[in-house]
């Protein structure tokens, strides 16, 4: 049963008493509850998008209560904090219309009408179209969802076309950006114009056009995805890594030395490191590169900076299983964080031949300087950024 029968009648109000009473793992016991009241169909509607709601929750915090889904839509849909920003940096360019092809489910929508952009949205698949016109409408914005091909849309009218091109083909991810749908040629025509093009943080640094600048953002230290940012849109610098909820950014790359390990090790942000802008945090921290092909930092003092978590080099161990686990066993550790770089290794395996089984905690960090693996103990120091 389609989306469309919980939004006014019996059907939404079977989707409210659906959402208050929605426990996870008491699907099954809300269903037969309903179905006493309700038609059986619509009850298994409404209960599967309670579920779908408690989990985009997630992703959209307090709006997922008012939201719509599918299931691939919420998979597929960029949290709330990460378009949110997105949507900001469009706001500064002056944008008044911009067009979503392949809208999804409509999470942009709502951000960019929030923002104060007249929004059209484009969709394939006539189910999510209507999903994404419910969506707007459940927060009262304008616009409008058209179905239709991102591939013939006529982009004349709009100040700014958005896109964010399907990466999963029969249900796996896809790496390459070459796979994408719509194809890398149309993306690459859509960036000559005003735009921002959504794809994976993956994506070859020599696959992004020249005069295009390409965002790697990062949420709560974890990557989410890269915008490519192209005409009025255009920040000024090729690579940018922006970092939330605080929106640190960073887009220059100075030169940095390398050298031997300091009192600290710096573990760069992952959007950092996939913008290639590591020796950036090497000047933040008046540090240096452990190897000038890692991406460690290492330095003299601690310095407080957004861009990188800080670990106090406690001692610098052999890289041998042997040496290691006597360590473990010495220091009675039970709770060790590995971090490795450069070095063939998996940590979940390792950890578990370190047999960890005291009541302290530790963190060491593998990595290779030159030809060698190298093993250092380390204290974490912060586990949060300041914000910007």
């Amino acid at each position: 049963m389609s989306v469309a029968a919980l939004l006014d009648g019996p059907g939404a109000e079977v989707l409210a008493a659906a959402c208050a009473a929605y426990r996870p793992g008491k699907e099954l016991q809300l269903v037969e509850k309903l179905r006493r009241r309700y038609d059986a169909t619509l009850v298994t509607t409404a209960v599967t998008q309670a579920a779908l709601r408690h989990r985009a929750v997630a992703k959209f915090g307090p709006d997922a209560e008012r939201m719509y889904f599918t299931p691939d839509g919420l998979e597929q849909a960029t949290r709330t904090t990460v378009s949110t920003h997105r949507a900001a940096r469009v706001a500064l360019s002056q944008i008044d219309t911009m067009v979503d092809l392949g809208c999804g489910i409509g999470g942009d929508l709502i951000v960019m009408a929030r923002a104060g952009m007249l929004v059209t949205g484009v969709e394939r698949d006539p189910e999510t179209a209507a999903v994404a016109r419910a969506n707007l409408a459940a927060f009262d914005l304008p616009g409008e969802v058209l179905v239709g091909d991102a591939e013939t849309t006529d982009l004349t009218s709009y100040d700014m076309v958005f896109a964010d091109p399907a990466r999963r083909s029969d249900g796996r991810r896809v790496f390459d950006h070459n796979a994408y749908s719509p194809p890398w040629s149309f993306v690459t025509q859509l960036l000559q114009r005003t735009a921002c093009v959504k794809v994976a943080p993956g994506i070859p640094h020599d696959a992004i056009p020249e005069g295009v600048e390409a965002e790697w953002i990062s949420d709560s230290g974890e990557v989410k995805e890269a915008a490519l940012w192209s005409g009025d849109l255009y920040g000024g610098t090729p690579r940018r890594a922006t970092l939330l909820p605080g929106g640190a950014s960073v887009s220059d790359a100075p030169d940095a030395d390398s050298g031997p390990v300091g009192k600290y090790i710096y573990e760069p942000d992952g959007a950092v490191v996939r913008a290639g802008l590591v020796t950036a945090v090497a000047v933040a921290v008046d540090g240096w590169l452990l190897d000038p092909r890692i991406a460690y930092v290492t330095a003299s003092t601690y310095v407080p900076t957004a861009l990188a978590s800080a670990y106090e080099v406690l001692e610098e161990l052999p890289y041998k299983e042997k040496a290691l686990r006597s360590w473990v066993r010495s220091q009675r550790i039970g709770t060790l964080e590995i971090k490795k770089r450069g070095v063939d290794l998996d940590p979940a395996q390792l950890r578990k031949k370190l047999a960890p089984k005291g009541s302290t905690s530790a963190t060491l960090i593998i990595t290779r300087i030159g030809r060698d693996a190298v093993a250092y103990s380390c204290r974490r120091v912060t586990t949060s950024f300041p914000v910007a």
